[in-house]
Parts: structure tokens; C-alpha cells; sequence
């Protein structure tokens, strides 16, 4: 086979263009600190990113989830460590009420801070966090305890779960039932603190006394109610835990992929810049001559 100068010198022109796109491909990845920045630099590679990322915004969102049922959770156990101190206090005011060296008019009296202390708990049952009524089920939007023309309370307690998935296909109730601690067995009409302030305005000793075991139940549903969201509280610190630990694996398994190897991206570029540049000696050399040069 005759090789001639002109294919010399286009085989020459070819190989250095090949050079000179390697060290574009390593600059770029120094400069960018990613081993491809499109698609076709590494189809295998792109994907499995795609793969990744993927499982990395999966993990962030099932954290912005925990944080949310945080929020529930918390302002819960916070409403409802109030509930409890406004019951205890109105255990020690009945049990004040109910002993033989009170009066008429004390009894009276304690009837009215009794009457606050139900209109506080009222307020806590109507909770309210960023809009949302709490204590009301996945109905957020309305009040579970209204007050009527005439003045009277209307209950509407919508005991459904509010269940928030936290992690792949795991879901975690983050509400508490409001008509377990604050239902019209307590609050209503015919409700315990209802019977105790009539107890305490009409001086009738043995009521006031028998009301004493009510509220002691009462306290009974706040605290059992407390401890199910405490174990639903250490439930999610678990998921929330595992989830760290999680996105920290899968962060490091995408930079792994995607993120350039500094020492051996600075090594090919090292190297393809001193073939390179031997190249275009050589060829420098081997494309000078010309028939006048053979001539001399």
C-alpha cells in the first residue's frame, strides 16, 4: 500500500483533534468535579445517576414528612401535658371543695375557677397549629367544639387517622382521637366538670366528692392517650434515624458515581497534555519536508 504525505498529514490533523477533545474531556471534569456532564460521555453512568438521585429526593421527602409529623406530635403532647395540668388542678380544687371545713361561698367561688379551668380546655381541644385543627382528625379545617346561637357547645369530634407515609410503604398515624380526652363525657353538657361546677354552686358535699374518682378517670384517658404518642414518638426518632443514615449512603453512592477521582483526573490530563505535545513535535517534524526540501 502506497502511503502518500497527504495521508500522513490527515492522519496526523485526526489524531490530534482525538487529543485535543481527551483534554477537553479532562478539564472539564476538573473543572466541574463530575466525571460526565452529558448523557453520551457515559450512557451506563448517566443512568444509574438518574437511579440514584432518584432515591435521594425519595429520601429528603420522606424527611420532610417526619418533620411533619413531628409538628403534630409535638404540639399534641404539649396540648395535652396542658390538658393534664388543668385536669390535676381541678382534682385538687374538688378535693379542697370536697372537705368538711369548706362553706357555701367558698365552694362558689371554687366553682368559678373550675368554670376556667373548662373554658381553658375547651381551647386546648380547639388547638389550632399553622391551620390546622389538630385534635380534629383529617378534618383540619373546622373547629371539633363550637359554640351555638344560645351560647352552648356543639361537639364534632372527626376521629379519623392522619397517617403520613415516612418511609417506602411505611405510614405513621400522627394525630390523636380529640374525643378520647376532650369528648362530651368530660366537656359536655352532661359532662363531669359540667357536674362538679352544679355540685360546687348547690354546696352539695356528696357530689362533689363522688365527682373526684370522674376526673381521676379522666386524667386516666390524657395520660394513656400521652403514652400511645410517646410510643409513636420514639417510633418515628427510629425512622428518622435510619433515614440519616440512609441518605448518607446514598449520597456517598452518587458521588462515587458521578463525582471525578481529582488525583486520577489530574494524572490523564498530566499525561494526555505530554502526548500531546510530543505529537506535535513529531508531527511538526514529519509535515515540514517538502520537494524542494529534497531538492537541496
Amino acid at each position: 500500500m502506497r502511503v502518500t504525505q497527504g495521508m500522513i498529514s490527515n492522519s496526523m490533523l485526526n489524531n490530534l483533534s482525538k487529543s485535543y477533545g481527551k483534554l477537553d474531556k479532562y478539564l472539564d471534569q476538573l473543572s466541574t468535579g463530575r466525571k460526565i456532564n452529558r448523557p453520551s460521555d457515559n450512557p451506563f453512568i448517566a443512568i444509574k445517576g438518574m437511579s440514584y438521585r432518584t432515591e435521594v429526593k425519595q429520601i429528603e421527602q420522606f424527611k420532610r414528612n417526619t418533620n411533619e409529623v413531628h409538628n403534630w406530635m409535638d404540639n399534641s403532647d404539649d396540648a395535652l401535658s396542658n390538658a393534664t395540668s388543668a385536669l390535676q388542678r381541678i382534682r385538687e380544687l374538688a378535693s379542697q371543695a370536697a372537705n368538711d371545713t369548706y362553706d357555701a361561698e367558698q365552694r362558689e367561688n371554687i366553682s368559678k375557677e373550675v368554670e376556667q379551668l373548662k373554658e381553658d380546655l375547651i381551647d386546648i381541644a380547639n388547638t389550632n397549629v399553622n391551620g390546622k385543627y389538630i385534635f380534629n382528625g383529617t378534618n383540619t379545617n373546622e373547629a371539633p367544639i363550637t359554640k351555638d346561637e344560645a351560647g352552648n357547645y356543639e361537639f364534632d369530634f372527626r376521629d379519623s387517622d392522619v397517617n403520613i407515609e415516612i418511609a417506602k410503604g411505611t405510614s405513621l398515624k400522627a394525630n390523636v382521637e380529640g374525643s378520647d380526652v376532650f369528648g362530651e363525657d368530660l366537656l359536655g353538657e352532661d359532662g363531669v366538670l359540667n357536674k362538679l361546677i352544679t355540685a360546687l354552686k348547690d354546696n352539695d358535699r356528696d357530689a362533689i366528692d363522688a365527682s373526684i374518682g370522674e376526673i381521676d378517670s379522666s386524667i386516666d384517658d390524657v395520660v394513656n392517650t400521652r403514652a400511645d404518642l410517646g410510643a409513636r414518638m420514639n417510633r418515628l426518632d427510629l425512622i428518622e434515624n435510619r433515614l440519616s443514615h440512609q441518605e448518607i449512603t446514598a449520597k456517598d453512592t452518587m458521588s462515587k458515581n458521578e463525582n471525578v477521582d481529582y488525583e486520577e483526573a489530574i494524572t490523564n490530563l498530566i499525561t494526555q497534555e505530554t502526548l500531546h505535545r510530543a505529537a506535535l513535535s513529531a508531527g511538526t517534524r514529519i509535515m515540514q519536508p517538502t520537494l524542494l526540501d529534497f531538492l537541496r
